[in-house]
């Protein structure tokens, strides 16, 4: 995938700035959904099936995912690599522009307000627990409940 330009604003955008490309990965990240029907029928936005497939298809490409492989009659399991792990800041700062700038449901406000309010240490522990899920790394000591575990507890706290 060559990108017209050299500009790094450029880059990421041919991968991330289409319409459904930041919102399967939102969903795989913060719902775990890594089968395309969970991603279908977990998509509060209604994304179609060949639009998935084809996002599927383009994150996959651009190193953003991984596609296990499946035996015939199994599903196959996306995983995020850690440039797609990566994504999870830039997800995080569009959500603060859209709890700002635009108007939302309560459930997902209150898990933007939330990571906004743990701050950036908070979104290092959430990635380091994406590569325990996605990339078979050690998990890291935590006193507690892990990060997945604290947000959907203020999620339900919040709502």
């Amino acid at each position: 995938m060559e990108p017209r330009s050299g500009c790094p604003v450029n880059a990421a955008v041919e991968v991330l700035g289409d319409r459904w490309s930041l919102l399967v990965l939102r969903d795989v990240i913060f719902g775990d959904r890594r089968y395309f029907r969970a991603l279908l029928t977990g998509s509060g936005e209604g994304i179609a099936s060949n639009i998935l497939a084809d996002r599927l298809v383009r994150l996959v490409a651009a190193g953003l995912l991984t596609r296990g492989a499946a035996a015939r009659g199994q599903r196959v399991r996306y995983s995020l690599t850690e440039a797609g792990i990566r994504t999870l800041p830039i997800i995080c700062a569009l959500g603060d522009w859209g709890l700002d700038w635009r108007p939302g449901d309560t459930g997902h406000r209150s898990r933007q307000r939330f990571l906004r309010d743990a701050g950036p240490a908070f979104v290092e522990e959430l990635m380091d627990e994406l590569r325990v899920r996605h990339l078979d790394a050690p998990p890291k000591p935590h006193d507690g409940a892990g990060p997945f575990e604290r947000l959907a507890a203020a999620e339900i706290e919040q709502r």
